[in-house]
């Protein structure tokens, strides 16, 4: 099956530095209104049974415990092992401190939203900034950064990857330049890579909701839908309110038929982000349950010669077996005339009979 839902409506979710919209997000649900509605609906679970969606709870507790006090560590070894648990990708041979640079979630999480709101000059502003920063110190890794998130933005993918990498190898312990490259992967659409670096990222940032949230959406254009609801639980797990990951938990779980748990999901997210019925009514259907109202055609296969296709639920594929054709009817050729058989004499109907 194809997934139902597009990489740019993602990226404009993620609200990210990269994205190229110029439109702001919806504001999210304060605390204190993400409390009450907590209480009147939790939020559904992840399936328990599969050891890849073995959910990272208590690493992401510990380092949000962190982060609310305003420290700036993350207790690497568990943030490492819940990494390695969702994903196996993670770096073994990254360093276990984080950078001394780096930002809280917290702060990380208001940079981005201050970023969304930046236009394409003041990118090209802060390109001119980090370029002469750059001329001073050619290794600044910070300067690596701020250049290649305006390069990102303003659509120049290419440099701004080589940027990132070169401020990673600089400085691989910075969780911001991974979050970031592992954006402009999926701009790219490398997706596995765009998954690491997400991976790599929460390896010093284990309470960071953006991060899965990304990663998860990483995995779903890599039809990886079971693993992507482990990553949005994870998310939902730190901000229990984070509509988007409802809204696209209820997308991933829809795309492996588990529609009652998408339902459940995404009429969660419409409470809070009204724009979020749209998936409910694509992907699940009317408030009747009698399915989507506009169900995916059936594919279209070119069948190999001699074979008839089958039209076949979507993503599947099948071919119909050729009916067998009818003895062929001999022709007389023009030379040799047509032998004519009379037709059958009618036999005439018997005499009614008179009565003596």
């Amino acid at each position: 099956m194809k997934p139902l839902f597009h990489l740019s409506a993602a990226l404009a979710l993620l609200g990210l530095a990269t994205q190229c919209a110029s439109t702001t997000e919806t504001d999210r649900p304060t605390t204190t209104r993400a409390s009450s509605i907590e209480a009147t609906a939790p939020v559904a679970a992840a399936p328990p049974a599969r050891a890849d969606l073995a959910a990272a709870t208590p690493a992401a507790a510990s380092s949000a415990g962190t982060a609310a006090a305003g420290g700036n560590a993350v207790a690497p070894v568990e943030a490492a092992t819940s990494a390695e648990t969702a994903t196996g990708t993670v770096d073994s041979t990254l360093p276990n401190t984080i950078a001394a640079n780096a930002l809280t979630t917290k702060a990380a999480a208001a940079e981005r939203a201050a970023e969304k709101k930046l236009s394409t000059a003041d990118y090209r502003q802060q390109l001119e900034s980090a370029e002469a920063s750059l001329k001073v110190n050619p290794k600044n890794p910070r300067a690596l950064l701020q250049r290649a998130k305006a390069e990102s933005h303003l659509k120049d993918y290419v440099h701004a990857m080589t940027d990132y990498s070169a401020a990673i190898r600089y400085e691989r312990n910075n969780p911001d330049a991974y979050y970031n490259r592992g954006v402009n992967y999926l701009m790219l659409k490398k997706y596995k890579a765009a998954s690491t670096d997400f991976s790599n990222a929460l390896k010093y940032r284990a309470d960071d909701k953006e991060a899965f949230f990304a990663r998860g959406v990483s995995k779903m254009q890599m039809q990886q839908f079971k693993p992507a609801v482990g990553d949005f639980t994870r998310a939902l797990a730190l901000d229990s309110a984070y509509a988007d990951a409802l809204e696209y938990r209820g997308i991933s779980y829809a795309n492996f038929d588990r529609l009652k748990e998408a339902r459940r999901d995404l009429e969660k997210a419409a409470q809070y982000n009204p724009e979020a019925i749209k998936s409910l009514h694509r992907y699940v259907g009317s408030s009747e349950g009698q399915g989507p109202i506009a169900p995916p055609r059936p594919t279209r296969i070119l069948a190999p010669a001699g074979t008839a296709p089958t039209a076949t639920a979507a993503g599947r594929s099948g071919y119909r077996k050729p009916a067998p054709r009818p003895p062929a009817v001999v022709r007389p050729s023009a030379a040799e005339p047509a032998a004519t058989t009379p037709p059958a004499a009618t036999p005439a109907p018997a005499a009614a009979s008179t009565p003596k």
